[in-house]
């Protein structure tokens, strides 16, 4: 058995998803010429793929994509990659940074180093970018800053503020006092909103939900206040929301992103032309509500190295033990989660065959068992089982949720021009979406970043 033939030799160059963690700046990568050659594309457009093309990568960007061999600059680095595909790489709209340690949630997990771990562990998964939305320290935008001046490594980080919940509500998560904003006031839901403008986030967060019954909700006026506040500093909003009367009234008032199902009924005309009037994006996270069920029924996954080099030992323990099984089983709750489930199905298959605006996202990184990485390609499996195509899905994760960043110019698609975020699979996603898995290197910024499972293939 040997690594897939093209990349055994990379091994030096891939520097970047392996390696110790370190604040210092990312150790430099030469980016001269690369040319994929005879590969399958699937640009992220939703068009037929491009069989047997050639893509074409200079510095950190596509230069072009030819049909066959393709015509490349003399002295570029020629891969022949017959039968592989080339797709963009994945973007998380909605997932979580250094909320877990040592296989449970902490309110000490959020240190630049954790961060770090976790932005290399999404990119050696082929998840190039991610937004982070909610729960952040500012230290966040440190990290972000030295991406953007290329200094640091791992997926790009989108960052969403700590965000915004109200007294004794959601999200109840463990955390450090600057990581969650809970204004009590219409007048101090402003003054936050303000704040967060003022260090230059990418989006505003908040929580819209009284944890079935449990907790106080946030109440229009202070969710109305934000959204009001939020939009005259162009700042879009995205709410955390459970109930399609949430939903409803959140898209009335202005919300531009709802970043999970609703899972408590089955949407309704009423909520779909809203969505659609407004142009509201709609996240399904169907990890949310899998999640607390799915490692107990041992599904063949967890079998693999693609799941198991994801997470750690201890939580590796813990999922495949039978306490856990047990645990699970006669858990009360877990009944409903598998009816969210269930639910957050049929609405994602009802709302995209509508023309709702479907992005991607997973809330990996909230909890111990939303993998930051693995997740996502789970993630693209569970909406194929909802009924979209692979094709479908994939353009959720890629072209769709760039617009939904509003990075569409730079990212998302594989066109000439734009930033070589790619991933190579050994296997054609389109036949089998789990075929995602079958990496064989990532592309990010042109930099080569080694997978965190390597395909092996027969010799």
């Amino acid at each position: 058995m040997l690594l897939h033939a093209s990349f055994a030799m990379l091994s030096g160059a891939m520097l970047f998803a392996l390696g110790p963690i370190a604040l210092a700046a990312a150790p430099a990568q030469s980016l001269g010429v690369t040319a994929l050659t005879h590969v399958r594309v699937i640009d992220g457009t939703g068009h037929p793929p491009l069989e047997d093309a050639t893509v074409v990568i200079q510095g950190n960007h596509i230069l072009a994509i030819q049909p066959g061999g393709g015509v490349f600059p003399s002295g570029a680095r020629v891969l022949d990659l017959h039968g592989d595909t080339v797709m963009p790489g994945l973007i998380n709209a909605h997932g979580h940074l250094a909320l877990v340690q040592d296989g449970q949630n902490s309110a000490t997990a959020y240190t630049a180093e954790n961060v770090l771990v976790e932005l290399r562990q999404y990119e050696s998964y082929g998840v190039t970018s991610m937004l982070s939305l909610g729960v952040n320290r500012d230290l966040l935008y440190s990290i972000r800053q030295q991406q953007r001046q290329g200094m640091l490594d791992g997926a790009t980080v989108f960052t969403a503020d700590r965000g915004i919940g109200v007294p004794d509500a959601a999200p109840p998560l463990p955390a450090a006092p600057d990581q969650i904003y809970r204004p009590a006031t219409a007048e101090e839901a402003r003054a936050t909103v303000d704040a967060i403008a003022k260090r230059h986030a990418d989006i505003i967060k908040i929580w819209v939900d009284s944890l079935g019954g449990t907790k106080p909700s946030m109440s229009p006026e202070i969710y109305r206040a934000v959204i009001e506040e939020a939009h005259k500093h162009r700042l879009r909003v995205a709410a955390h929301v459970y109930y399609l009367a949430d939903a409803k009234s959140l898209v009335n008032d202005g919300v531009d992103v709802l970043a999970h199902s609703v899972r408590d009924k089955p949407v309704d005309q009423e909520l779909i032309s809203a969505i659609k009037r407004r142009g509201v994006w709609y996240i399904p996270t169907f990890t949310v509500d899998e999640s607390f069920y799915i490692y107990a029924e041992h599904p063949g996954f967890m079998q693999i190295n693609f799941f198991k080099e994801a997470i750690s030992p201890v939580l590796l323990t813990m999922l495949t033990s039978d306490a856990y099984s047990k645990k699970v089983s006669e858990d009360p709750k877990t009944a409903q989660h598998k009816a969210d489930f269930a639910m957050d199905q049929q609405n994602l298959k009802t709302l995209y065959n509508a023309g709702v605006l479907i992005g991607f996202g997973t809330d990996s990184g909230a909890m111990p068992t939303r993998i930051p990485g693995f997740s996502e390609h789970r993630e693209l499996e569970d909406m194929v089982q909802a009924g979209l195509t692979p094709m479908q899905a994939i353009v959720c994760a890629t072209s769709s949720n760039a617009t939904l960043l509003g990075i569409e110019a730079t990212r998302g698609t594989l066109r000439p021009g734009k930033r070589a975020d790619l991933i190579v699979l050994a296997a054609n996603p389109l036949d089998d979406i789990t075929n995602t898995r079958s990496i064989v290197t990532v592309f990010h910024d042109g930099r080569t970043v080694a997978p965190r499972v390597p395909v092996v293939m027969a010799k």
